[in-house]
């Protein structure tokens, strides 16, 4: 990858590229990856100088690791993370004197799913985006400008158009087969495209924030009580990140109490805590994460497409807007290559990439939200459901293969009626209450369900 350094006068400078990505983060890398390895003409522009603090997705899901293997980082990347196999749930009640009596404990596992990615993996976010930049890097097809700013397009037929991109040297014009909007919630692109989103917003906010971690605490783990949630993903280099469900105004409540109001809530629900979540010496450090989800109603307009969070996000409950974001950016990207390489450049083809994936990450968003419904009420009836579900999950072996196949992304099943009865203990569910064998298979993504154009002359109905 070369890095274009446009000096000198103001006059504009332009420029044509086969693909113009806009925005440098975990979409548009994964997707310069895959545009590289096919020798594709590529840009790409990231508006800011540097990364900041602002914390971003860690948790790397099974279908996200099958795609990183196909570009092969995937050892890289297990050598820099920490895999999870499980995630474990724990409920308590507070009682009056302030202990913690323990309602439930129960497991979820990606082994039930016949995969050889059966497993999540936490990697630190900026060390995966490194990872995916330095693979960029080895490719002569792509080049990256940055810090560059995307302004919008030039006022010409769609055919014909640019995009102008603001640099510290100049402003240029970038004309391309492909605008690809890949920069996150703020997408200029989708301004420019001018389409339709749903937002949807929550009664709660999170605190976000790594630290040093106890030997003890080396699996994913969800604590919660009628009032409090409390997430714990361990990092490699014997770090943990945490997520704290709060009220919205409770920040600025425990900001003018001081640090120690921030350690109380960690260690009265894992005293295992104390001594290490005391290592966060600022504020500043302490990120607050207000959650949104939205929804575009299209992905593609014209010659342009929207990636990522550009497109979509969902709640951080399950963790699940990195996993999207590389999962739309891999359809998209063999989608490009395939246009490329049968000389099939014909707009119409992108249909393929908004029909494979907007139904998929429109699913997943409804599960993240429909998670975060079930810790979003502090009532004692809503708690006793709450627990009633994960356990009737845990114990049906269907309830709980589905629920980690939908989270995984490696396929889809979907819950019924019934299952959701089952979940909320209206009808039984047994641990045998379904024979899986041959099912599981069938409801796991294959190639021909990821990239279907490849099997149909390129005709979209």
């Amino acid at each position: 990858m070369r890095r274009r350094e446009e000096k000198g006068s103001n006059e504009v400078i332009e420029m044509q590229y086969d693909v113009l990505i806009i925005g440098g983060g975990i979409a548009g890398l994964t997707l310069a990856v895959k545009l590289g390895q096919s020798n594709v003409k590529t840009l790409i522009v990231e508006k800011d100088k540097k990364s900041g603090l602002i914390y971003k997705g860690e948790l790397l899901q099974p279908k996200s690791l099958d795609i990183l293997d196909r570009i092969g980082l995937l050892e890289t990347v297990k050598e820099n993370g920490v895999s999870l196999p499980s995630i474990q749930f724990h409920e308590f009640e507070r009682m009056d004197n302030g202990s913690l009596k323990k309602l439930s404990e129960n497991e979820f596992r990606y082994d039930l799913i016949q995969s050889p990615y059966n497993t999540s993996l936490m990697i630190p976010h900026e060390r995966l985006k490194k990872l995916l930049f330095e693979e960029a890097s080895k490719y002569d097809s792509i080049d990256h400008i940055q810090p560059a700013k995307f302004t919008g397009f030039t006022d010409e037929e769609s055919s014909k158009k640019k995009a102008v991109i603001e640099t510290k040297e100049g402003q240029l014009e970038i004309q391309a087969n492909f605008y690809v909007g890949a920069e996150g919630r703020a997408s200029p692109t989708r301004t420019a495209m001018d389409v339709e989103m749903k937002k949807t917003s929550y009664n709660h906010h999170f605190l976000t924030v790594s630290f040093p971690r106890p030997d003890s605490l080396d699996k994913s783990t969800i604590i919660t009580t009628q009032n409090r949630f409390l997430g714990l993903f361990p990092l490699p280099n014997n770090e943990v990140r945490s997520v704290l469900l709060i009220k919205p105004g409770e920040f600025k409540e425990m900001r003018k109490e001081g640090l120690d109001s921030f350690y109380r809530a960690y260690c009265e629900l894992i005293p295992e805590l104390d001594g290490y979540v005391q290592q966060i010496d600022s504020w500043k450090k302490i990120q607050l994460m207000i959650p949104v989800r939205h929804n575009v109603s299209q992905y593609v307009k014209d010659n342009i497409i929207l990636t990522g969070d550009a497109a979509h996000s969902v709640h951080p409950m399950a963790g699940e807007g990195m996993n999207l974001a590389i999962q739309d950016s891999d359809v998209l990207g063999e989608l490009l290559c395939w246009m490329f390489k049968t000389n099939q450049t014909e707009w119409k083809h992108l249909r393929w990439y908004e029909k494979v994936r907007k139904p998929r990450a429109e699913f997943v968003s409804r599960l993240s939200h429909q998670a975060a419904l079930l810790y979003s009420f502090p009532y004692r009836p809503w708690q006793r459901l709450r627990i009633k579900g994960v356990q009737q999950t845990e114990h049906s072996s269907v309830l709980h293969y589905k629920q980690m196949l939908n989270t995984s992304g490696l396929g889809i099943w979907k819950f019924t009626i019934f299952d959701r009865m089952k979940q909320a203990g209206l009808l039984p569910a047994r641990r045998n209450d379904h024979k899986l064998s041959g099912i599981e298979q069938k409801v796991i993504f294959d190639k021909n369900e990821d990239y279907p154009w490849k099997g149909s002359k390129g005709e979209i109905g």
